[in-house]
């Protein structure tokens, strides 16, 4: 994944860096660890997810459909249990909120969610897993390069720590299970790595919670669509909130240690 270089406004460790769950089941040997903070589980709306009916994008219907089962460049994705999905989590198309120009990334962490900015007073909104540390920073960076099923290398500093990792020093293969799920979005500062991602994850039960380490996580078929909308650089903000006190919070200088090696060789950077 890249070089370790963080950038100036450095979005902090305690949102974005956690572990992931170890497991030979989940393969949880991730830069992501679930801690089990889990919000009030409800089902999920039975209608289409988008909260525009007018919408008029294939991406959006009924929940069943939008987290069934797929393959995907060869590889088989398992359907999400959508009986078990809390419905504020589920993809759908909401009015904006963040007030910023269409195509920009807004996180807002108190709510665990992600809006991509659409036309029309529009935004895409996805649920995600945030770090598990805690809420009070803020950041921007600019999503540089994406991957399609990304190979995670653990750094030295994290095999140092945890030396059962060292069996991927050379990088996990992708795959279902992969900590970072089917797809990657990078994100740099003045053109500099800041090793922070937005990936898939199989932990779809992590979503809403604080549970990620150094990463935004998404259901695998959610950060698919997201993937599939960005087709070029495209500014990421973080905040605690959306207010305009949240908004204007002066950005956070703490440091982040690495979650990953660096960005493959073999990823699509942006222009």
């Amino acid at each position: 994944m890249s070089s370790i270089t963080l950038f100036s406004e450095r979005l902090s460790r305690r949102v974005f860096l956690g572990a992931s769950a170890l497991g030979a089941a989940s393969l949880a040997l991730s830069a992501c660890t679930t801690t089990d903070v889990a919000p009030p589980v409800a089902a999920p709306p039975n209608g289409p997810a988008s909260g525009d009916p007018a919408s008029g994008d294939p991406a959006f219907g009924d929940t069943a459909s939008m987290y069934a089962a797929r393959t995907d460049e060869g590889y088989q994705l398992p359907a999400i249990p959508v009986a078990k999905l809390d419905p504020r989590f589920v993809r759908q198309v909401v009015a904006d909120p963040t007030g910023e120009k269409p195509g920009t990334i807004v996180v807002d962490v108190s709510e665990h969610f992600l809006y991509l900015v659409r036309d029309g007073g529009k935004a895409i909104r996805y649920g995600v897993s945030l770090g598990k540390a805690g809420f009070g920073w803020t950041g921007s960076a600019v999503v540089q390069a994406r991957k399609k099923w990304p190979v995670w290398t653990p750094p030295p500093e994290m095999i140092k720590r945890r030396p059962e990792l060292a069996k991927y020093k050379d990088g996990m293969p992708p795959g279902p299970q992969s900590p970072l799920g089917a797809r990657a979005l990078y994100l740099f500062r003045d053109g500099k790595d800041t090793m922070y991602r937005l990936h898939g994850t199989p932990e779809w039960d992590s979503i809403g919670k604080n549970a990620s380490s150094g990463c935004v996580r998404f259901m695998n078929q959610d950060i698919i669509d997201l993937y599939g909308r960005v087709n070029g650089p495209a500014q990421v903000f973080v905040r605690p909130n959306l207010s305009a006190a949240g908004k204007n919070m002066a950005v956070s200088n703490r440091t982040a240690e690495p979650i990953d090696a660096g960005v493959p060789k073999d990823a699509e950077f942006l222009k």
